[in-house]
């Protein structure tokens, strides 16, 4: 069971050394500016291997837990799917429900676990195996493999790797869990942490804040919503930037540093790396400049719209 692309690792995993009956995805949505459906990404992978998909818009009514069933799971695995599994459907497979989480529960429990670690500072993130209960990842664990989070990491590559990882782990784990080689060990409530589901909205930057928050809120914001403000009346997105100390003059406004272009901030200037108008590609500071002599000296943030 699941959507995004962080799974599909653990689908060619599974697939190579398990036997899959059949896979639940979300229901195909409108996506683009053409509103046309689009399949989630499980969903084409899955068709590509000529397995059995389901579409479910919720796992709760009496009909879809019986077509479960009759597919007879001896062991139900979830990764990002988004939709929370009703006890009816958890108590189904001889070998439980088992979820691989982005995150070292029970830290950055939620819908966004990995943005919640990069906008947090975490120095380390993870994955977690654990067996699903009703309640939103509370189960009780049952392995966890660590990975450091980097300068650089953006929610992008961060999930990139930590979706190899879950793969490694479930194939490692599964045996152990299913010749009963695991204890699971309960999660302590008094340590959780949540994130939350992030909202288009998000990506607006305030120039207010520290150079050092901003710089993570670029890197937590990559791919989705994108880190912007606005600049002459156009959506100006913040692809790359670096937080620097120092003096940073007023927030928002543009200037020169040794080596770059910064924007002011609450506190430090934000060097710039890579930007892009509305409208247009994605370009490295130099080349932007080349374009938009006008843009140092010049005040972001004024009429963003969300």
């Amino acid at each position: 069971m699941a959507t995004s692309v962080f799974a599909m690792p653990l689908g060619e995993a599974l697939i190579r050394q398990h036997q899959i009956v059949a896979v639940y995805t979300r229901p195909d949505r409108h996506t683009g500016r053409g509103r046309g459906m689009g399949m989630s990404p499980v969903k084409n992978w899955a068709l590509a291997r000529g397995l059995a998909v389901y579409q479910p818009d919720t796992l709760k009514p009496a009909g879809v837990v019986a077509e479960l069933r009759s597919l007879a799971p001896e062991l139900i695995v979830v990764a990002a799917f988004g939709l929370l599994l009703p006890k009816a459907v958890l108590s189904l497979p001889r070998w439980g429900c088992l979820n691989l989480h982005p995150s070292l529960l029970p830290r950055w429990r939620g819908p966004s676990p990995v943005a919640a670690a990069l906008l947090a500072g975490d120095e380390v993130s993870g994955v977690s195996l654990m067996l699903l209960d009703e309640g939103m990842d509370t189960g009780p664990i049952l392995a966890q493999a660590n990975s450091p989070i980097s300068e650089e990491d953006t929610t992008a590559s961060l999930t990139a790797r930590l979706a190899e990882l879950a793969a490694k782990l479930a194939l490692e784990a599964l045996p152990r869990w299913v010749s009963e080689e695991i204890i699971p060990q309960p999660q302590d409530p008094d340590q959780a942490t949540y994130s939350r589901l992030l909202k288009k909205e998000d990506g607006e930057l305030d120039w207010h804040l520290s150079a050092r928050e901003l710089g993570r809120r670029v890197r937590a914001f990559t791919p989705w919503p994108g880190a912007y403000t606005a600049w002459q009346g156009k959506r100006l997105r913040i692809l790359q930037a670096v937080p620097l100390p120092g003096e940073a003059g007023e927030p928002g406004w543009v200037s020169e540093y040794p080596g770059g272009v910064g924007v002011g901030t609450g506190e430090g200037l934000l060097g710039l790396k890579v930007l892009q108008v509305e409208g247009r590609r994605p370009l490295p500071l130099e080349e932007f400049l080349r374009g938009q002599r006008g843009f140092i000296g010049s005040c972001l943030g004024e009429g963003t719209n969300p």
